[in-house]
């Protein structure tokens, strides 16, 4: 169950985290954003990244071995990296309409998940 949560905080918690590092992108296409400094949309993006600290700092107190979790902290990074690929992609494929997925894309995107496979070989 511990492992569960974890994941499923980390998935949330990049959730916040994409939308505060590349929601504001999107922002020129919303006229309320149109005049908004640089400071501004720092500001906007750190509030909306307090709720990614706030998913993400539990999710690895829960999921680390030494607090009684699953996951060494190895294993923890190599998990938040890959849920953070995915998330990514989802969002750019969502979002920016614009953007492709081109097979170089999927081949890095494989040796991630290669990654993690190595990383929980025993």
């Amino acid at each position: 169950m511990k492992g569960f949560n974890t994941i499923v905080l980390l998935v949330l918690a990049n959730v916040f985290m994409t939308v505060a590092w590349y929601g504001h992108l999107k922002f020129s296409e919303n006229k309320k954003f149109l005049g908004m400094g640089l400071m501004a949309i720092i500001l906007i993006s750190w509030g909306i990244a307090f709720f990614e600290y706030c998913l993400q700092v539990p999710a690895n107190r829960i999921g680390y071995k030494e607090n009684g979790g699953p996951f060494s902290l190895l294993e923890l990074k190599v998990i938040q990296e890959v849920i953070t690929l995915v998330i990514f992609v989802l969002f750019s494929l969502i979002f920016f309409k614009n953007e492709t997925l081109r097979w170089n894309h999927l081949a890095g995107m494989i040796c991630i998940v290669l990654a993690v496979y190595f990383i929980f070989k025993k």
